[in-house]
């Protein structure tokens, strides 16, 4: 079979179809689901049982896997890879954690308009995110396209913006979540990472506003003013009419673009287990370019 596509939202985002994600991909495949990421942005796979093997090897097709702040924190791992993301409110026991746990702090964080790794260099290009076991209400996963975004600026935001670098800060969603017990030595391990306001997306050529809540300061302006101006911009790029909402099932791989959207998860009961799984790949160009 060959890669299907039916577009899901009038700006981005299709379901795909057609190819089998638990046996390996071949060239032309990679290359099809590439191309079809280049102009969606967002690909939802339906039915897709992936095993934790499995997703890696689909993910490693598209480049080298980020494993993001667990470059500085080494933790115990439950999914046993480092290159796999946990995304639950489980333990490493199995068992779902109190309300105050700091694992939940991750499932807080995820909750604010966000690209994967865009703290790093280099940043995140695509993550995988694969649902395993769902709560009985809540856990959506929001979606805006950053692309979109910068085409409807106003020309005068659009020359206000040209050339500006912001700083994004791996801490900064946890500080502002009340999360601040960190040493100076951790902090200094994080250092930030500054990328244009105004980029232009690799695979697609398109112009992107890129913004999202790891942003903290826009380099040569107050503070004040840059989370300001900051605010607006993800606030313009996040209007209802330009955001999906993935209403999840069990067996779904979800694969995005960091370059070139940004993404929230909604509330749930997290007395309820939810398990999801993610891969994220690094935006490393001359992996990319293996399957242009």
């Amino acid at each position: 079979m060959t890669l299907a596509l039916k577009p899901l939202h009038p700006v981005f985002v299709a379901e795909a179809s057609g190819i089998d994600l638990t046996s390996p991909l071949s060239r032309g495949d990679a290359c099809a689901i590439n191309a079809a990421m280049n102009e969606f942005g967002v690909l939802v796979w339906r039915g897709q049982p992936l095993t934790a093997e499995q997703q890696i090897q689909f993910s490693t097709a598209f480049g080298p896997l980020d494993i993001g702040l667990k470059r500085v924190f080494k933790r115990p791992e439950r999914l046993g890879d480092e290159r796999l993301i946990d995304i639950s409110n489980l333990g490493m026991d199995g068992n779902v954690q109190k309300r105050d746990a700091p694992k939940n702090l991750s499932n807080f964080a995820n909750q604010l308009w966000h690209s994967d790794s865009s703290f790093m260099t280099p940043r995140g290009a695509y993550s995988m995110l694969h649902a395993l076991v769902l709560p009985s209400w809540g856990g959506e996963t929001e979606f805006a396209d950053l692309r979109a975004a910068y085409d409807t600026l106003d020309l005068r935001t659009r020359e206000m913006v040209a050339g500006l670098k912001a700083e994004h800060y791996a801490l900064h969603t946890r500080i502002l979540l009340g999360d601040d017990a960190y040493t100076d030595e951790q902090k200094k391990a994080m250092p930030p990472a500054i990328w244009p306001l105004v980029d232009t997306h690799p695979g697609s050529g398109r112009m992107v506003l890129f913004v999202g809540v790891h942003a903290r300061q826009i380099i040569g302006m107050s503070t004040a003013e840059s989370r300001l101006l900051l605010s607006d911009l993800l606030e313009h790029a996040t209007r209802r009419e330009r955001v999906y909402v993935h209403k999840w099932q069990v067996g779904d791989l979800v694969m995005w673009d960091n370059r070139a959207t940004v993404h929230r998860g909604r509330r749930f009961d997290l007395s309820e287990r939810r398990e999801l799984r993610r891969t994220t790949v690094n935006d490393t160009p001359d992996a990319m370019l293996a399957v242009a």
